[in-house]
């Protein structure tokens, strides 16, 4: 049962930031294990706990990440994370072009909400034209996220943009994703076993966008 990270939780991944290599991780690696993986997993399989259960017809999975990179993908990175998330998701071949709710740890900070990393292009366009077609049942969603706890569009715009559907749909609308976040600083709640029950309220909060999103694949190839 996760009890809450612990001040030995951002020393450690302060320390693999600063010291990337093989030799500092495997003499610290009783530290990784205590103060980072086991309350990550516990929290992660609590919150899975709490929220799965009630949706089954959602079918999803738990994924907790490696502290360990692929090794083909070093770019001259260290061979380390440091920072670890998770994320309750679908199977499927590419999850990144698909919604999933996520929580992620980083020395400096921690955030959780609904993430779109890649939504298809062809997506973004369905949304658009949903939009265009009837703009009010998003609307009272985007309405919505103002009585919520502060989830905000996490998504670069387009340069160019693709229209104007008023100023409430206006950031929607010329969005490249569809990635609700809120990231916080290191406080008190990050310590605590709350945490999950706060986890667990926020992804319900978040499941009609998901809903919605996920609900885009089934619309018509807009008009070219």
């Amino acid at each position: 049962m996760f009890q809450g990270f612990s001040p030995r939780t951002v020393d450690f991944m302060w320390g693999i930031r600063f010291h990337n290599e093989k030799s500092w991780f495997e003499a610290h690696k009783e530290e990784y294990v205590r103060d980072f993986q086991r309350p990550l997993k516990a929290l992660a399989e609590d919150t899975y706990a709490g929220f799965a259960p009630r949706h089954r017809d959602l079918n999803l999975n738990l994924h907790i990440s490696r502290i360990y990179r692929d090794a083909r993908r070093l770019h001259g990175n260290g061979p380390y994370k440091d920072h670890l998330w998770f994320s309750l998701r679908r199977e499927r071949e590419d999850w990144t072009v698909s919604p999933v709710f996520y929580f992620e740890i980083t020395p400096e900070s921690y955030g959780y909400g609904l993430g779109y990393y890649m939504a298809r292009p062809i997506t973004m366009a369905k949304f658009r034209a949903r939009l265009d077609a009837n703009p009010k049942p998003f609307a009272r969603l985007v309405h919505s996220l103002e009585k919520g706890p502060g989830f905000v569009l996490d998504a670069p715009a387009y340069k160019r943009p693709k229209g104007n559907p008023g100023p409430l749909l206006y950031p929607w609308y010329n969005s490249k994703g569809l990635s609700l976040s809120r990231d916080l600083p290191l406080d008190e709640l990050l310590y605590s076993p709350a945490l999950t029950d706060t986890l667990v309220r926020s992804y319900e909060s978040l499941l009609p966008f998901y809903l919605y999103f996920l609900s885009l694949d089934g619309d018509p190839d807009p008009e070219p």
